[in-house]
């Protein structure tokens, strides 16, 4: 949701910048994604200068291009070569001098001094499309002759440049997808500081100017359509909007159309309330009726696209045809076109149930379904549907045709909530005042009834949907109050335990705990993903997705079958806003469907695990003076994982370790312990780095937690004294062949001496000069100790022949000197 900081100050008087109003959001729930800088024209008409052809002479090597001399007010004048068929001497132009940068459409153009056919030229001599305020490339533009010479290019087009805050709206708080939304959850919060309201502008002229169009309706549907109202709107003329209306509505992102139907989307970014123009010709039997059509009716829609309607499809209709899918998507005949003179403004309350299940089922997503099936304010539909008609009669000569029509045969009734002194307190941690308390539910515009002793009686208005609990009221005082005004307690009041046999809970605090002391951030992905994702993997098939039935998108509707993808969806976001190096972990739940027939014994068609994943990318730390900054390794992950697991009471010796072959990984290990997977980890197949457009390499590592939890309830903590006797370390440079692994000469080397042998490490790796080409060599270091008495040289030399020997056998390797 896209909100224009002067926009918003239509509303509420703000003194704050649009960084301090973006902290405010935050803080009160509506969290901002981003804040961007935006002007009326690309660019801002940056560098661009009004000027003066002094003189205009044909080219010596072309035959459409001049030689042109051009005073810009800098006591210079600059010589610029020039296409355009009109460009003559005396003209007032629009000059972009070196340096300018301009954006046509997509491109962008940095102009450099350069020789055209042999003439230096020193800028350019614009026209509308190169300058961003229109197509017409068929000649210059020129200017009034009485145009100041060097006057910046912005102030004579009136280039305006807005702030656009956008929020990442939460599914609870649908409230806050409008600008009077935000300013009424501004007004709450600063209200605490200084005495703040927002204002809505007022609809008090509206009235019915005749009585010459009136459409009844009909809903057949109420449990689809509780409330839906209408009004008609004649004598329009269908033209380009002004250029407020239409600077307002591209600052957020949204392309003008025309005067009528910008209007309804200008309201619909004001007030939240989605509206609907008919064009009132289109209405055949001049009756509008809300209702649902037999399955399979088809209905093209504004996209040209013919579709089969499902039986409980909500269809706003005519008395022979339907006309638009309610609250959805409008049909191709309906719509207001340039020969449009009347419209049925359509305002409604939506069941959305009903709306959500549509957009589903039509792969439709609209800025109307977004706020319906999330569920709008049913009192703000008569204030959206005036406003827009006040705003259709100034900006495009409608006369109001028609009383109101509104149906409504049950009204939207307060939420009665109890809230308790007791638990406000209890929840929060902190006693508020109860005339703080009471100002901010005033504020939010939810109504006290009754008071005593213990607490108030409350009615919260239906625009809040999430709102129906105590706990729910006292998160929102909460947010107005300020979490930042909640003080951290000097003490904590707990007792240490200790449990032989800990809980899953501890246990993921023992992990979360020695990664975040590592310097891990734990994230928290979403566990619902696009299908997409598993298309052509073998290891994690498509069609063991546990697939939606009614997705909230195209991009949600399967369940995660692993933690990778969406690790991968942080580190994109992180590296898009210069933050790349990063270590993450999340602990989270992968769902599998496995069966064959989805209706046959269902719940053991499916299974659910819990995963624990780390990601590792960019540099192991900080850039500095002290030392060479060092870019993440495998081996930097293999240390943390193996640490990790040694935390868990596993022993890496009696752990089988081999290559993976999971598609995710480029290449990494497999652990394994009793022949059940307990660890997968390696560097991220470069297709899926690819994919998510991630430049460094990723590690990933890839926990089965729940084979964590298994193996820790079996581990027992037992006690042995510190060696009395000292080890000894031996090393051999070993020339081996390439396919032979560490793990193998650690294997042979404990199968060959299990008494006095006690650690085999690998300490260097070196192909090259002097290696043949199918060879490398490996320096292992071996720690010999007699647990009841001090090695001898004698001992320790038959040990490692002995060793050497089985390598030599075993493994065909051999000594290097």
């Amino acid at each position: 949701m896209k909100i224009s900081y002067s926009w918003l100050k239509d509303y509420i008087k703000l003194d704050q910048s649009p960084e301090e109003i973006c902290e405010i959001l935050t803080q009160t729930g509506l969290e901002v994604g981003s804040l961007e800088e935006v002007e009326t024209v690309k660019g801002g008409m940056k560098g661009l200068v009004t000027g003066k052809v002094l003189s205009c002479a044909p080219h010596p090597n072309s035959d459409h291009l001049s030689k042109t001399t051009v005073d810009i007010g800098t006591g210079e004048e600059l010589r610029i070569v020039c296409g355009a068929p009109n460009v003559a001497a005396g003209q007032k132009v629009v000059v972009a001098p070196v340096g300018t940068t301009l954006y046509m459409g997509d491109q962008e153009l940095t102009l450099k001094k350069m020789k055209i056919r042999g003439e230096v030229s020193q800028g350019m001599i614009c026209a509308e499309d190169e300058i961003g305020i229109g197509t017409n490339h068929e000649g210059i533009i020129v200017l009034d002759e009485n145009t100041e010479v060097g006057q910046p290019a912005k102030e004579i087009f009136n280039v305006k440049s807005d702030w656009v805050i956008e929020i990442d709206l939460t599914p609870n708080r649908i409230d806050g997808a409008s600008h009077i939304g935000v300013a009424r959850d501004l007004a709450a919060f600063l209200n605490q500081q200084i005495p703040t309201k927002y204002t809505r502008p007022s609809v008090a002229n509206f009235k019915t100017d005749n009585h010459n169009l009136e459409i009844p309706v009909e809903v057949k549907t109420p449990d689809a359509c509780p409330r839906y109202a209408g009004v008609t709107i004649s004598n329009l003329e269908i033209k380009e909007s002004p250029d407020w209306l239409k600077n307002r509505l591209k600052a957020i992102g949204h392309t003008p159309i025309n005067n009528v139907v910008d209007i309804t989307n200008y309201v619909l970014f004001e007030t939240g309330q989605p509206l609907h123009a008919f064009d009132a010709d289109e209405i055949t039997g001049n009756k509008v009726v809300v209702s649902t059509l037999n399955e399979g009716t088809k209905f093209t829609t504004l996209d040209e696209v013919e579709r089969k309607l499902h039986a409980d499809d909500l269809m706003i209709c005519n008395t022979e045809a339907p006309m638009c899918i309610g609250g959805v998507f409008g049909g191709i005949q309906s719509g207001v076109k340039e020969t449009t003179k009347s419209i049925f403004l359509e305002s409604a309350w939506f069941n959305p149930v009903y709306i959500r299940k549509t957009a589903r089922r039509h792969g439709l997503n609209t800025d109307a379904s977004f706020r319906f099936e999330r569920g709008t304010d049913p009192n703000g539909v008569i204030y959206a549907l005036k406003r827009a008609a006040l705003l259709m009669k100034e900006l495009a000569g409608g006369t109001i045709t028609s009383e109101i029509v509104d149906v409504y045969p049950e009204k939207a009734e307060h939420f009665p909530v109890h809230l308790s002194w007791f638990n406000l307190t209890r929840l929060i941690g902190k006693e508020l005042e109860k005339e703080q308390v009471k100002t901010i539910l005033a504020s939010l515009e939810i109504d006290i009834e009754g008071e005593n002793e213990k607490g108030l009686d409350l009615k919260v208005p239906p625009y809040r949907v999430d709102v129906k609990r105590e706990a729910d009221v006292i998160e929102e005082i909460l947010r107005i109050y300020g979490y930042n005004n909640v003080e951290t307690p000097s003490q904590i009041r707990a007792s240490l335990q200790y449990a032989q046999k800990p809980d899953p809970d501890q246990l993921r605090n023992l992990a979360a705990e020695m990664l975040t002391a590592q310097g891990f951030n734990e994230i928290w992905s979403n566990s619902l993903t696009k299908e997409m994702y598993y298309e052509g993997l073998e290891n994690y098939k498509r069609e063991n997705t546990v697939n939606l039935l009614n997705p909230l998108s195209a991009d949600l509707n399967g369940m995660r079958q692993t933690l990778l993808f969406g690790g991968l969806e942080c580190i994109s976001y992180n590296a898009n806003r210069q933050n790349k190096d990063l270590k993450l972990y999340e602990f989270g739940n992968c769902y599998f469907f496995k069966g064959t027939e989805k209706k046959n014994n269902p719940v053991s068609n499916y299974h659910e695990e819990e995963h624990l994943g780390l990601f590792i990318t960019g540099a192991q730390s900080a850039e500095s003076w002290e030392e060479e900054q060092k870019q993440s390794s495998f081996f930097q992950l293999k240390s943390i994982a193996e640490n990790l697991l040694k935390r868990f009471g596993f022993n890496l010796e009696q752990l089988q370790i081999s290559g993976t072959e999971n598609e995710l990984f480029a290449e990494g290990l497999n652990y394994q312990n009793n022949n059940k997977t307990v660890l997968e980890m390696g560097i991220v197949s470069k297709k899926f780095q690819t994919k998510f457009e991630i430049d460094n390499p990723v590690y990933y590592a890839d926990f089965w937690f729940e084979t964590l939890l298994d193996h820790q309830k079996k581990h027992a903590v037992t006690f042995s004294e510190l060696p009395k006797f000292p080890s000894v370390r031996r090393d051999l440079a070993l020339l081996i062949d390439k396919n032979v692994t560490f793990q193998q000469i650690k294997d042979a080397a404990f199968k060959t001496e299990r008494k006095i042998l006690k650690d085999v490490g690998l300490f260097d790796v070196y192909e090259g000069k002097g290696i043949p080409e199918d060879k490398k060599s490996y320096a292992v270091k071996f720690t010999l100790r007699d647990e009841n008495r001090t090695l001898k040289d004698k001992q320790i030399d038959k040990t490692m022949k002995k060793l050497l020997a089985a390598f030599e056998r075993d493994l065909g390797a051999q000594l290097r000197g």
